[in-house]
């Protein structure tokens, strides 16, 4: 018997031998056509180059590519199980020629593989053609020497492809092997071509002519081949079985579930076992290539085919998980053709075993609730919708499952009526919507996610990609189209764009079509957290509704905004460790040029806290850990010890961010759905720039990180040289040079406030300074000086002197700095019954321009803006001390 996997590598080998080029499988998620769900063929990596967009080092190539079929219109979801060639997931090989050979190259290549180096039996290879492909035909008598009655013209689409209303396009022709006469059905273009006698195994796709319009116009100037053949159909055919669950892949997987859950794998159980194999393949397969469970897109897909396959394991009686228990057995099969499934096995594995562990209760839950809802149904009666609908909307119950449990009680789902109930509950949303108080221009937003679904963000994987434009908006409203000049947001149905969200700012890049188009994109939003929008200016050309778009972020802002959001978290836990387990994140701002991070703490940060906690990111980042991201609900992540996000809204599952090496687990463990670097080594160097204080009881650290970080340190390193520089010393003796300095200064100030006294002790009063000794106001002495550049704390020495040099009497100082005045009056113990240094310093700051002033009735000060008033401040304390001497 020749095994699956070398009927893979024989085919490879085959063409390969024959000049082709060996090309890998792309990933499950199309690169290149934003249309297309998943890869569902063969030709799909390369239709760029059928079309001409594209040029690659070779003209003929071979692959076994990895399709899945499960969504759209290309969706076998609900018969897999059932028949013996439906699949999720299925590989398609294929040979290829980009305007090579043709026809009969093509035809040749196909008939010596099958017969001559596979050996099938020519007798059971029947071909059909396009009903007006003479060529073909003729290629087909002459090379491959059939009868007529052997090579069937078929008059219908069956047997013509197109890439779409508009490009290449061209006949077909099939080849199709007879198990024999003991199953029913009969030749295609028979009565009884639906039956499983005649099984379609390969399909020769013969590019010559050009579409526009669905209407063919003229012959292409490159003619190329595409063919694909089903590699679980043509296993089937050459391990001599007629069902594809009988090959040895399938046959592996099936015995595995059956062994684990000690169960039959025919009879009753025979479809669940075949369920269960099929959706593991497709949910293996999937989550190597990057695609997790979610309640939208890709995502959803992949949580119906998981959810279907645990229904089936939970109808053999599985008592525990089962699926991540089978990913051993899957790797063990393919893992050799398919590395990126042994890179990838953790994640398919913690995977699928959180997702059955958390659909378990739902499911149980589920079926009891349909089991009620059926108590009186019999065969061929019909559930009603709301039914289906309530177990969908309350009970997490799919719609799908609730039509797959149906279905083998020979019943049926109200389509129609869960369709109405999911349009009342929509209706019922946006009417609640509208009462909340959101702004009116949030409706726009709400009709388009209503109407088109959450954007689908493919950014974790790289850096560009392309979509299908869903919506053009401007100035608030939508358009149909935008030119040169446009400032628009373009909505697309996925992107690899970053809408701003948990504090990360949006990705900036380009958005560029085929046809010419290009604009600029300064941000992306995201709108009801669901939508991203891309807000851009038209450059070149003109966009419309429908068009498909090539989005391409700035790889250069990309890196620094996933540099600052790691560093963030490396932060984080380097304050709690520092600081200790009452740090929390009170908010953070991660742009392309800085970080931001708000955190609980009671007071500012020491020099030496600082230091320690740049030090420990730092070590961090030189360690260069790897980011790890793993998928979970959000108390099975906390519970794990990962610390939620301030402000952050968290769904049914959330990314877990691990990074740092710690004693016995990750340095940091977050939930984080933004972008991150897949080492720390990336960041590249952190530094802390300020510490300051939000509100009380919260800090604020700002930070640089990567060539930021080194621009900020040489810029420093400048001053220091420039400082260095104008002292005439060495950048290292700097600190003692200025250290110098400031004593010397110190000293100076010392001396000048010294010699400002005495100036001051040594005149008379006011304006005209009286060297015969201090002024006789009403029998008082007394002493007033208006002291330019004094430090206002000087004052009160001043006073105190002047005070101890009258013996007896009043002395006024007025301070000059800077346009203001400060003032201070002093009164010898002897005068305070008579006069109050308070009531007297209220009369200068009166003068001064401002308010108040107080002290004691032997020293009082105050102040005011006005210091050209300052004479006149001493006038005023000179009247104040007459009229109170005068009562006296």
């Amino acid at each position: 018997m020749t095994s699956t996997n070398d009927i893979r590598r024989s085919f490879l080998d085959y063409f390969g031998a024959a000049g082709h080029r060996i090309v890998p499988s792309a990933p499950l998620v199309p690169q290149n056509d934003p249309t297309l769900m998943f890869v569902n063929a063969g030709m799909v990596p390369f239709k760029n180059v059928f079309t001409g967009l594209e040029t690659r080092p070779y003209v003929t190539a071979t692959s076994s590519q990895k399709c899945v079929r499960a969504g759209g219109k290309h969706n076998d979801l609900d018969n897999v199980g059932y028949t013996a060639r439906h699949h999720t997931f299925f590989e398609m090989l294929g040979n290829f020629s980009f305007g090579d050979y043709f026809k009969d190259q093509a035809i040749t290549y196909a008939w010596n593989l099958l017969t001559k180096e596979w050996g099938l039996d020519k007798d059971r290879l029947t071909v059909t053609v396009y009903h007006t492909d003479d060529e073909a035909f003729d290629l087909w008598k002459k090379i491959a020497g059939l009868p007529d009655a052997r090579i069937i013209r078929i008059p219908t689409k069956d047997n013509f492809w197109a890439m779409g209303d508009n490009g290449p396009c061209g006949p077909c022709s099939e080849i199709f092997y007879d198990h024999g006469d003991h199953i029913p059905g009969g030749p295609p273009g028979s009565p009884d071509e639906d039956g499983d006698r005649f099984v379609e195994i390969w399909n020769n796709v013969f590019m010559q002519y050009e579409q526009e319009a669905n209407e063919i116009v003229g012959e292409l100037p490159k003619k190329s081949i595409d063919t694909g053949m089903g590699l679980e159909r043509i296993a089937a055919v050459m391990q001599g079985v007629h069902d594809n669950y009988d090959t040895d892949t399938f046959k592996a997987l099936i015995a595995a579930s059956g062994e684990l859950t000690r169960t039959a794998t025919d009879g009753a159980m025979k479809v669940s076992h075949r369920v269960i194999a099929d959706h593991l393949r497709s949910a293996g397969f999937l989550v190597a290539d990057g695609v997790l469970p979610a309640n939208e897109g890709r995502g959803y897909v992949l949580r119906r085919i998981m959810r279907r396959a645990m229904r089936h394991a939970h109808l053999i009686g599985a008592a525990e998980p089962l699926m991540h228990r089978l990913v051993p057995s899957l790797v063990a099969e393919m893992g050799a053709a398919y590395p990126e499934l042994v890179r990838a096995q953790p994640l398919i594995e913690e995977t699928l075993k959180l997702e059955e562990t958390r659909f378990r209760q739902t499911l149980a839950n589920g079926l009891r609730l349909l089991d009620e809802a059926t108590a009186g149904m019999g065969a061929g009666d019909t559930l009603p919708g709301q039914v289906a609908f309530k177990l969908y909307d309350t009970f997490g119950f799919p719609y799908d499952l609730t039509e797959d449990a149906l279905r083998a009680q020979g019943q049926t789902v109200d389509r129609a009526g869960f369709d109405a109930a999911m349009a009342e509950q929509k209706a019922a949303a946006r009417a609640a919507w509208k009462g909340s108080g959101e702004k009116a221009s949030d409706e726009l937003w709400f009709d388009l996610a209503e109407e088109f679904g959450a954007t689908e963000f493919t950014g974790y994987a790289g850096h560009e990609g392309e979509g299908q434009v869903l919506a053009i908006v401007k100035d608030g409203a939508r358009v149909d189209s935008a030119g040169v000049g446009d400032e628009v947001v373009i909505l697309t149905n996925q992107t690899p764009f970053y809408g701003e969200s948990g504090g990360q700012m949006g990705d900036v890049g380009r958005i560029a079509s085929d046809a010419g188009f290009a604009a600029d994109v300064a941000d992306t939003a995201k709108p009801l957290g669901r939508l991203h929008a891309h807000k851009a200016t038209v450059t070149a050309g003109a966009l419309k509704v429908g068009e498909a778009v090539k989005l391409i972020v700035d790889r250069a802002n990309r890196g620094k905004l996933r540099a600052n959001h790691s560093a963030t978290h490396l932060l984080h836990a380097a304050l709690r460790h520092r600081l200790g387990g009452h740090v929390t994140q009170k908010g953070s701002m991660v742009s392309a040029d800085r970080l931001r991070f708000d955190y609980s703490h009671p007071k500012a940060l020491s020099v030496e806290d600082i230091s320690v906690i740049e030090a420990e990111v730092n070590r961090h980042i030189r360690e260069n850990d790897a980011v790890t991201t793993r998928l979970m609900t959000p108390d099975a992540a906390i519970e794990a010890g990962a610390m939620a996000l301030f402000g952050e809204k968290y769904g049914d599952e959330v990314r877990v961010l691990s990074m740092g090496l710690g004693e016995d687990a990750p340095w940091s463990v977050e939930l984080c759905g933004g972008t991150h670097v897949n080492a720390l080594g990336d960041i590249g160097v952190f530094k802390i720039v300020s510490e300051s204080a939000v509100s009380s009881g919260v800090r604020r650290i700002e930070a640089l990180t990567g060539e930021a970080a080194r621009l900020w340190l040489i810029g420093r390193d400048e001053r220091l040289r420039e400082v260095a520089a104008q002292l005439k010393a060495s950048p290292e003796d700097v600190p003692a040079r200025v250290a110098t300095l400031v004593e010397e200064r110190r000293r100076l100030e010392r001396e000048l406030a010294e010699a400002k006294k005495q100036l001051a002790l040594g005149g008379g009063g006011g304006s005209a300074q009286d060297t015969a000794g201090p002024e006789q106001i009403a029998g008082v002495a007394f002493m007033g000086q208006v002291l330019h550049g004094l430090d206002p704390k000087g004052l009160r020495g001043v006073v105190d002197e002047a005070k101890a040099k009258l013996g007896s009497g009043v002395a006024v100082m007025v301070a000059v700095n800077e346009g203001r005045a400060s003032v201070a009056v002093g009164v010898t113990d002897d005068l305070k019954g008579r006069a109050s240094a308070v009531d007297l310093v209220k009369a200068a700051v009166a003068a001064l321009g401002g308010q108040g002033g107080g002290g004691r009735p032997d020293m009082a000060q105050g102040g005011g803006p006005e210091g050209d008033k300052a004479e006149a401040a001493v006038d005023a304390v000179r009247a104040a001390l007459a009229e109170v001497a005068a009562a006296a």
